[in-house]
């Protein structure tokens, strides 16, 4: 019961992925070739969070 109104980490953790890869898409199209790259890894390091907690619901 106490559960329900509990955020879903994962799904939270999937907004923050789609934005940082908007926010990359847009820094690219800026031309701040370095931001892309910064914004793009820490993209990919929230992949592997994301990753990880679907493994995790797997088993």
């Amino acid at each position: 019961m106490f559960g329900l109104f509990k955020s879903d980490p994962l799904k939270v953790l999937q907004k923050q992925y789609s934005a940082k890869l908007e926010e990359g898409l847009q820094a690219q199209r800026n031309g701040d070739i370095r931001g892309y790259a910064m914004i793009t890894e820490e993209a990919e390091a929230l992949y592997k969070e994301i990753q990880k907690l679907e493994a995790e619901r797997k088993k």
